[in-house]
């Protein structure tokens, strides 16, 4: 099947090497010419914009976007919007925020196209391993461009499925990263503890290798903690500073909205951003109030 990428960042280019491998015709584009040099390395065919894209392709068109999410996917569909016919397609694969993608295929409509929000996940180990698809959007649409999901899905029949109307797929990506979050904590602050209790945890890569056959917690987050701790046993190397996409943001706001508790998620999300305070202020303030109250000690900052 033939399908036009535009967006090559690492996730990008590295699914349409994966649908390069599985016979698919690809025609390509980036801004960055080392991006779309690299795929035509694997196969692909190269356009100079989005135009040339476009023209390169057999119609019904199918084009998919990994941009990063907000202005640059609008304007970039705005731009596909001009160039596309009736009966095309445009497949958002970033982390675009769900109400966004309702919009966007609202729009799209307008203009006889189908748009389809793919909410994507599998990193960097997609290549390998396939990626897991949450599409939302037109039945017909999905149907059409099914041959292109399940070859990026670990196998045709798992891992990939249209999950609802127009915005569903992008939800659920939501939803699944807020849960990731969660996740990642839980891990962080038990390995955490157990290297607070060295002389009872001795060996931390020893025992998160244990948990990876037979145990409640083993998962592929575990596997990559295993990965983690064989290149640096103490993550030395390493600061605490951990950022975030967006998109637990936008989950813990739906909870909100929805009044549906989420205290875990939120957690998780509140524990990024004091990673990224060296000597936070509100830290500061609780000390200076025990030792406005009751005198306790203070460390002064040198």
């Amino acid at each position: 099947m033939q399908l036009g990428m535009i967006g090559l960042g690492r996730m990008g280019g590295n699914m349409a090497q994966r649908l390069l491998q599985s016979g698919h015709e690809i025609v390509s584009y980036d801004r960055d010419d080392a991006a779309v040099a690299a795929t035509v390395g694997h196969g692909a065919i190269p356009a100079t914009g989005p135009a040339d894209l476009v023209s390169r392709l057999d119609a019904p068109r199918a084009v998919w976007i990994m941009l990063p999410s907000g202005d640059i996917t609008e304007s970039g569909i705005d731009e596909l919007l001009g160039l596309l016919s009736p009966g095309d397609t445009i497949i958002d694969g970033g982390n675009s925020n769900y109400k966004d993608s309702i919009r966007r295929s609202e729009k799209s409509a307008e203009h006889g196209v189908d748009f389809l929000d793919a909410g994507t996940s599998g990193g960097i180990w997609g290549l390998q391993e396939g990626y897991a698809l949450m599409v939302g959007g037109d039945k017909d649409a999905f149907t059409r461009i099914e041959p292109i999901f399940q070859s990026l899905a670990p196998a045709a029949d798992r891992g990939v499925g249209r999950v609802g109307p127009s915005g569903a797929g992008h939800f659920t990506k939501m939803i699944h990263n807020g849960i990731e979050y969660g996740m990642m904590q839980a891990y962080a602050e038990g390995f955490e503890i157990l290297a607070a209790k060295s002389e009872l945890a001795e060996d931390l890569e020893q025992i998160a290798k244990i948990w990876q056959h037979g145990s409640v917690v083993r998962s592929w987050l575990l596997d990559l903690a295993v990965a983690a701790l064989e290149e640096d046993g103490d993550l030395s190397e390493l600061t605490s500073y951990v950022d975030d996409s967006g998109e637990g943001r936008w989950t813990v706001q739906e909870s909100v909205d929805l009044g549906v508790p989420a205290p875990v998620i939120t957690a998780s999300l509140q524990a990024r951003f004091r990673s990224r305070q060296p000597n936070p202020f509100g830290g500061r303030m609780l000390a200076a109030l025990r030792n406005q109250f009751g005198g306790h000690a203070v460390q002064k900052a040198k």
